[in-house]
């Protein structure tokens, strides 16, 4: 009788030890999923911010984060920082007035680097267009030669394709600088651009839009950029917002290494996930390699990102900290 107990304690000792064991693991990743929390992501709208987005989420899933994404445009997104709408943006364009309200003044969010890309706005034109019309190598030799843009909307002058109100932007204050003869026709944000411009590409028509690097169409399409007046001390880029004279944005837009921006609070929060964002860093290359396989290949953006971290484990280790 006793013997049977012994065994019958032991067996029940052997269910609970081996439990603990297969327990040990899960639990530890219910301490870190719990350590790690809920971290929200913006995404932008543009075909690198998805990709900067989902490859994060993904590397932050792995190690027992929860995320969320939301799609807040470039200026209400600080706003959003700041009432913790938000977490994290992984990719600004150089948002100085922003920077010095939320940032310098209000201290709702901080700046924690670059993401390793970087970005430049400009006026893009195709190859075959550039090749008849070499003067178009510069913003003067469009001067004169504006009606070959002519759109069904522009009337007499020539159509300048913008870009989204919500961009980084001042074509319309340089036109009126440079004395060019189009006419600015914003035709939304990045997939509302690539249709209208891409439609007359095929067609091979003349056309001059607003457009950036990095941006895997470039290639594709084949794309060329006109060169605007060199920088001076004291230029803008973004004219949105004011009422400067033309004068001080007749320059060609910067380049920047693009920056990360993090909600002050959920930098102070303690989650390994801001560790890990602060080292997370790659290239233009890696990011077109993204957003084609999104946008170009219509891959599901979670499937993209497994799919570039699959070869890149070396990179995913490195903001692991391994």
């Amino acid at each position: 009788m006793r013997g049977r107990n012994l065994v019958a304690v032991i067996g029940v000792l052997a269910i609970a030890a081996a439990a603990i064991v297969i327990a040990g693991p899960a639990g530890a990743r219910s301490t870190s999923a719990k350590s790690c929390g809920t971290v929200t992501l913006n995404e932008q709208a543009w075909a690198g911010s998805t990709a900067n987005t989902y490859v994060a989420k993904a590397v932050l899933e792995k190690m027992g984060c929860k995320v969320k994404i939301t799609q807040i445009a470039e200026i209400p997104v600080y706003q959003a920082l700041a009432d913790g709408k938000t977490d994290v943006l992984l990719e600004d364009w150089n948002h100085v007035d922003q920077y010095k309200q939320f940032i310098n003044k209000q201290h709702t969010a901080v700046l924690e680097g670059t993401n390793g890309v970087s970005g430049h706005i400009g006026w893009y034109i195709p190859d075959y267009l550039m090749k008849q019309y070499p003067a178009f190598k510069t913003w003067k030799g469009l001067k004169g030669k504006e009606s070959l843009f002519k759109s069904a909307t522009s009337g007499s002058q020539g159509s300048f394709l913008g870009g989204d109100p919500s961009y980084v932007q001042k074509d319309q204050q340089l036109i009126k600088a440079l004395g060019l003869n189009f006419k600015f026709e914003s035709v939304g944000a990045e997939p509302a651009q690539v249709a209208r411009w891409s439609q007359l590409v095929k067609q091979h028509k003349p056309v001059i839009f607003y457009w950036y690097t990095p941006q895997y169409l470039n290639v594709q399409y084949h794309l060329v950029e006109v060169q605007l007046p060199k920088r001076f001390k004291g230029c803008k880029d973004d004219a949105r917002k004011s009422t400067d004279s033309p004068k001080l944005y007749a320059c060609a837009y910067g380049s920047d290494t693009l920056k990360k921006v993090l909600s002050a609070k959920f930098a102070k929060s303690g989650s390994p996930a801001v560790a890990v964002l602060k080292r997370w860093s790659w290239t233009n290359n890696d990011q077109n390699a993204v957003a084609k396989w999104i946008s170009g290949d219509h891959m599901k953006p979670d499937k993209a990102a497994q799919k570039w971290i699959s070869a890149h484990q070396g990179t995913v280790n490195k903001w692991l900290g391994k």
